[in-house]
């Protein structure tokens, strides 16, 4: 009896140690996936949108889209995610080159988080008759951006414009500790975005990339 438990809890101990070491393995597949997810240039840098969306929160964002703008690659501009009691006078004053030409052109929003930002987003494209936008966020941010603004915005053309910074070592992540906690966690959030779609109800086929 006694060498049956033994020979049971062996058994279960080396089944629980399989299941983790799979799990482990489709997790660290899953990281290498998604880091190869994670553009490593604009691909698009001259189509004309109707408006320009910047997603806070990580350096080079608003200058970009400011500059984007001053370039007239768009009509709008919608800054998402600023702090609340920051206008657009003061949001211009922060960038140097910025115009104050622009102020009348610009829109901000104050969301605290990549799905805030993606549903403020909505909002304001559809109260501004928006059909196409260039969104502006960090390169390691994007996939995770998509696939929320995808999900909001079934039906707007969406032109990818990430932003590189220097801190973040993409082309040899997983040799920079640094890089890869970062790609790390937004691996894990994506996975999040991806399972909360899934606990919504919504067909896997139909989940945005």
């Amino acid at each position: 009896m006694i060498r049956r438990r033994r020979n049971r809890t062996r058994g279960l101990a080396t089944g629980l140690v399989t299941v983790t070491m799979l799990a482990a393995t489709a997790w660290a597949a899953g990281l290498v996936w998604f880091a190869g997810q994670i553009p490593d240039a604009v691909a698009d840098r001259t189509t004309r949108t109707d408006a320009i969306i910047v997603l806070t929160g990580g350096q080079g964002r608003l200058e970009t889209g400011l500059d984007l703008l001053g370039r007239d690659l768009a009509d709008r501009l919608f800054v998402s995610g600023v702090y609340r009691g920051v206008d657009v006078k003061t949001l211009l004053g922060l960038v140097r080159s910025a115009s104050a030409d622009l102020e009348d052109r610009i829109g901000i929003g104050d969301a605290a988080n990549t799905t805030g930002n993606a549903e403020e987003t909505a909002e304001w494209v559809r109260r501004n008759g928006v059909r196409s936008i260039r969104l502006v966020t960090s390169s390691y941010h994007m996939p995770r951006s998509l696939a929320e603004f995808r999900h909001a915005l079934p039906d707007i053309e969406i032109v990818p414009h990430p932003i590189f910074s220097d801190h973040v070592k993409q082309r040899e992540w997983w040799a920079w500790p640094g890089t890869a906690a970062l790609i790390a966690r937004e691996y894990v959030k994506y996975l999040f975005v991806k399972g909360r779609y899934m606990l919504d109800g919504l067909d896997p086929k139909e989940i945005p990339a």
